[in-house]
């Protein structure tokens, strides 16, 4: 079981190339995924986004990279034919001007004039740049993963320990329960008995009591909560869960709700109303799981 909070950081190191990427990974319904990249790694940024969709299901994660490229590239010389133009004019004039000036141009004179000659690197794809950035988001992804496997597991004990709970009042209620409907009769006739002075029908109270029994019966609420908590326990035991007990913690309610509307008893009500508050925390915590 993961949980969708988390951070991991992955480094590619190699000849003067450094690649880091850093994941951070907050709670979100679905997977919303941010790709910051430096220029020269842009290209590769649907390439970071398929690796994480196929790690992660849910969550919003942020992906941040930087580039360092220290390498020794193989540059081409450019020779900048208009600006040479321009220093040969200017010469042109020159020996207009002073035509004693002794003319001693050369190419390797022309060759040393600032910004004539310049050494731009190779055009083409740089084949190395992908393999250090996936490898890089490989690690970071591992790292991510392991942290939120980590909380998940955490998350995992925490919701054990609140189904513990749920089902020990569940089955409080079903211990209380068959006596509501006896404290009913008993109250029934005795306010029968004083009314009528002791004149009372015991087959219309009996049959009272049994419209009542009928009316507050919380049998199937109890056990459709019994098989939901069966169900926490083996989901959880699953990878991805939050979908499912995000559904699943809906029934609880549900169930939680009708039992709290047909009680007309003190003692169920504040177990179904404490029922109510192990519920919300499990759906509190579930908001954090994948």
């Amino acid at each position: 079981m993961y949980s969708m909070t988390g951070f991991g950081k992955g480094e590619y190191r190699e000849g003067g190339l450094t690649v880091t990427v850093e994941l951070k990974s907050v709670n979100n319904r679905f997977l919303d995924l941010s790709v910051k990249c430096p220029h020269a790694l842009s290209a590769y940024e649907e390439d970071v986004r398929a690796l994480l969709r196929s790690r992660f299901a849910r969550g919003r994660i942020d992906a941040f990279v930087s580039l360092s490229d220290l390498r020794e590239k193989p540059k081409t010389p450019r020779i900048d034919f208009s600006l040479l133009e321009g220093y040969m004019n200017a010469a042109g004039e020159l020996k207009e001007r002073f035509p004693a000036a002794e003319n001693d141009i050369s190419l390797s004179f022309l060759l040393r004039l600032p910004d004539v000659v310049k050494f731009e690197e190779e055009a083409g794809e740089d084949g190395a740049l992908k393999p250090a950035l996936l490898s890089a988001c490989e690690k970071a992804a591992d790292a991510l993963g392991s942290m939120r496997l980590s909380e998940g597991e955490r998350l995992k004990q925490d919701l054990i320990a609140h189904g513990k709970e749920i089902a020990s009042l569940r089955d409080q209620m079903q211990a209380r329960a068959p006596l509501v409907a006896e404290e009913y009769r008993k109250k029934l006739t005795e306010r029968i008995q004083e009314y009528l002075q002791g004149k009372a029908d015991e087959t219309r109270i009996l049959t009272e009591a049994a419209v009542f029994a009928d009316k507050c019966s919380i049998d199937e609420e109890l056990t459709r909560l019994k098989s939901h908590i069966q169900e926490l326990y083996r989901i959880i035991e699953e990878e991805t869960v939050g979908r499912k007990l995000d559904f699943l913690i809906q029934e609880f309610n549900r169930e939680c709700n009708t039992v709290c509307s047909k009680s007309n008893d003190a003692l169920l009500t504040s177990l179904a109303l404490k029922m109510k508050n192990e519920i919300e925390k499990v759906r509190e915590q579930i908001q954090n799981l994948e």
